[in-house]
């Protein structure tokens, strides 16, 4: 059974930096995407990063240049760095991991990140 866990959320002050970590386990093959979505209250769930196992990644407009995707898709693991951060950023951050890019995503349950003065 596959499980993706992600941990690393919390309370920052805006302007300040924290790194997200995703873990995915359960499958017998690597996983072939991974990436972070985010839903604020009262928003839709947007794509913020993605990264693909042979490291090309992408970024919403909104984070490019703050935020950072890598991963080590040995240990199907995945990290968000993410600098200079903004009120605007707030919101539960979930990982998904997909063992083929047009294939199922399996989710995380979420990480909650508040930017907050």
């Amino acid at each position: 059974q596959v499980q993706v866990v992600e941990s690393g959320g919390g309370l920052v002050q805006p302007g300040g930096s924290l790194r997200l970590s995703c873990a995915a386990s359960g499958s017998l093959f690597s996983f072939n995407v991974m990436g972070w979505y985010r839903q604020a209250p009262g928003n839709q769930r947007e794509l913020v990063a993605e990264i693909t196992s042979g490291g090309r990644s992408s970024y919403a407009d909104s984070v490019k240049g703050r935020f950072f995707i890598s991963g080590d898709g040995g240990n199907n693991t995945m990290f968000l760095q993410m600098r200079r951060l903004k009120p605007e950023d707030t919101a539960v951050y979930y990982c998904y991991a997909k063992l083929d890019p047009h294939g199922t995503a399996y989710w995380g349950k979420g990480t909650l990140v508040t930017v907050s003065s």
